[in-house]
């Protein structure tokens, strides 16, 4: 099943009575960055899949003065159309900063959290990262932009081993790239975004913060510190995997994913409309 719910496009896949599992991406938006995920988990989950606003097949200009509260709040509108209870949030980078604001949006909208290589607050080493980013964008184009991309994300012989399907990928993103003041006012919203230890301490909601030692875009010791503002988080350390572990490492982060969500079983549709009775 899929469909449009305000601007964002949306798909559902898996058994309709399954948990509901929420991916939210990172930078890039697009619902297609968890396509090693969604087969394992539509074996037994509800999958809801989308494209953030601005990205994909989501149009529409973003705004100035975007904000992440905006990210969340849009996904929120989509949930109260897509989800009747409690669900499981999965968010990698800005996807995860997405679910840590909708928590805090929508008390009781989300039943657990596994953020990937996400943070509290902006740092230094991520900041520098971004600034290249953005300046290879405005002087040199998309291209540019999508060739330099792997090396944020990916570790170096990971590249080396998939040097083909590197090349199909930017060639497949550079057709469908969005417009560029899109991206940058994105960039500028994940840059800017912060969350106090008090906003964090109000997500009551369990949540695994998984980080990997060799991520080139954010040092690992940033979930750290949003592992230990959660109330009620764990944090898992990998030794290699780059900042997109999900790509690199499938059938690891697979593991550790589906291990999560049956920790972490949500109550039936019948219980929460009694608890809400």
């Amino acid at each position: 099943m899929s469909g449009t719910a305000g601007a964002l496009y949306w798909e559902s896949l898996g058994p309709d009575d399954g948990e509901t599992v929420v991916l939210s991406a990172g930078l890039g938006g697009s619902g297609s960055y968890w396509a090693s995920q969604v087969p394992e988990l539509a074996k037994r989950y509800r999958v809801l899949v989308y494209d953030q606003f601005g990205t994909g097949r989501s149009g529409g200009e973003v705004p100035k003065f975007y904000t992440v509260k905006d990210m969340a709040a849009e996904l929120d509108a989509l949930l109260e159309t897509t989800a009747s209870g409690p669900v499981h949030f999965i968010g990698h980078a800005l996807g995860g900063l997405i679910g840590l604001e909708l928590a805090r949006l929508s008390p009781g909208r989300l039943g657990s959290l596994l953020l990937i290589n996400a943070w509290a607050e902006p740092n230094a080493f991520s900041r520098r990262c971004f600034s290249v980013r953005r300046k290879l964008l405005l002087s040199n184009g998309p291209e540019a932009y999508l060739e330099a991309q792997p090396l944020f994300l990916y570790p170096p012989v990971w590249i080396a081993e998939n040097s083909e399907w590197l090349d199909q990928e930017i060639t497949h993103q550079l057709a469908g790239f969005p417009p560029q003041e899109n991206l940058l006012r994105r960039m500028h919203a994940l840059q800017t975004w912060k969350m106090t230890p008090e906003e964090l301490a109000e997500v009551r909601v369990d949540a695994l913060v998984l980080a990997t030692r060799d991520d080139s875009l954010v040092p690992w010791t940033c979930s750290q510190t949003l592992a230990a503002r959660l109330p009620l988080s764990s944090v898992k350390l990998l030794p290699s995997g780059g900042h997109a572990i999900n790509v690199t490492e499938p059938e690891r982060f697979n593991t550790l994913m589906l291990n999560h969500l049956r920790k972490h079983r949500l109550p039936t549709e019948a219980k929460v409309n009694q608890e809400v009775l």
